[in-house]
């Protein structure tokens, strides 16, 4: 995989499904619904993170969601098989 190449990485914060896409400088974020679609999400997120920032910056930007029952952020790694 290139430097450069286009990421996918996916958030649980606080039971929110986000997909954040791109590279460091240009990020996209998404809400991933129910019924696996995703949408743009309502914020920005700044260019100047690095990718091991995202997740901090997804808790404070959501911790008004978080519950006693959903009071987790963290990133989801997905395992793959080739």
């Amino acid at each position: 995989m290139s430097e450069f190449a286009s990421k996918t990485l996916r958030f649980n914060i606080f039971g929110m499904l986000i997909a954040i896409v791109g590279v460091p400088g240009r990020w996209s974020a998404y809400i991933s619904g129910d019924d696996g679609k995703r949408r743009p999400a309502e914020f920005i997120v700044p260019n100047e993170l690095a990718e091991e920032e995202l997740c901090g910056y997804l808790a404070d930007l959501m911790h008004e969601s978080a519950t006693p029952s959903n009071n987790e952020a963290y990133r989801i790694h997905e395992s793959r098989t080739v």
